[in-house]
């Protein structure tokens, strides 16, 4: 396994075609692969290629990539990096690639973590009796929320978003909204950067739309966790959660927790 980072030169006009459309941006990533076909399908359980793009600012956004091989993103600094300055120095290509395994060989239960998710949250609802249930997305941030904090979600995944300490809680005992549960701000989690994404999945070859268009709800959480299952959360960092995988949800990235300013006297 592998993590990959790369550096998107927004601005660049390859790099504006990418960002505007994950359909895009899926297949630029899968070309880093000279194994894999676009007709391939990854297996259920096995590792996938997963990607998510991080915005800290309009001119820094950031792609990461788990993969099971290494990448080759050659393609992408010519299209959407800095070419330029990658051929003038051999030993920075234009993007970073480290291995995974030992990372992940190295998660133990308890251990508690950092972590960043881009996911689309949905649920089945039906609107008439009789009716079959239609796949929708959560909307609010307390519904997105929940959708994280799932019990089943969390088992399944191999971890437990910590609960903060009482003297940093303003809603100590959260609230109700219509009978159903609001957390306030008892756990370690943000929710933000909503997206509403609409893009055609595939064009013909006379560039006309095939099918309807694709539309997705995005929302980035940030928060804390605790390992409660290592193998569970190997196959969370590898295989994704939620839907959307190819089109830039589902990857779960760690990080160490921020230390403890020294006190000095």
């Amino acid at each position: 396994m592998f993590l990959s980072r790369f550096r998107v030169n927004t601005a660049r006009p390859g790099a504006r075609r990418l960002l505007a459309s994950p359909q895009a941006m899926h297949a630029a990533v899968m070309s880093s692969f000279p194994h894999i076909l676009p007709t391939d399908s990854p297996s259920p359980d096995a590792a996938r290629v997963l990607w998510r793009l991080d915005q800290r600012s309009r001119a820094e956004v950031m792609l990461y990539i788990v993969s099971p091989d290494r990448p080759d993103l050659t393609h992408l600094v010519e299209q959407a990096g800095w070419p330029a300055a990658a051929a003038n120095d051999p030993e920075q290509p234009g993007w970073q690639t480290r291995p995974y395994a030992t990372f992940l060989d190295r998660l133990s239960t308890g251990q508690h973590w950092s972590f960043r998710l881009t996911a689309n949250p949905v649920h089945t609802i039906r609107r008439k009796e009789g009716e079959p249930r239609k796949l929708t997305a959560h909307l609010t941030p307390v519904h997105q929320m929940n959708w994280l904090l799932d019990a089943e979600r969390q088992k399944r995944g191999g971890f437990r978003i910590l609960q903060k300490p009482d003297d940093r809680r303003l809603l100590p005992h959260g609230t109700t909204q219509k009978g159903e549960p609001h957390h306030g701000d008892r756990y370690e989690l943000t929710v933000g950067d909503m997206r509403n994404l609409s893009f055609d999945k595939s064009r013909g070859s006379d560039g006309n739309r095939r099918g309807k268009p694709v539309t997705l709800v995005t929302v980035t959480f940030d928060g804390r966790l605790e390992i409660t299952d290592p193998d569970a959360l190997r196959r969370t960092l590898t295989q994704g959660l939620g839907r959307a995988r190819a089109y830039g949800c589902g990857l779960l990235t760690l990080a160490p927790l921020p230390q403890p300013a020294l006190q000095t006297a």
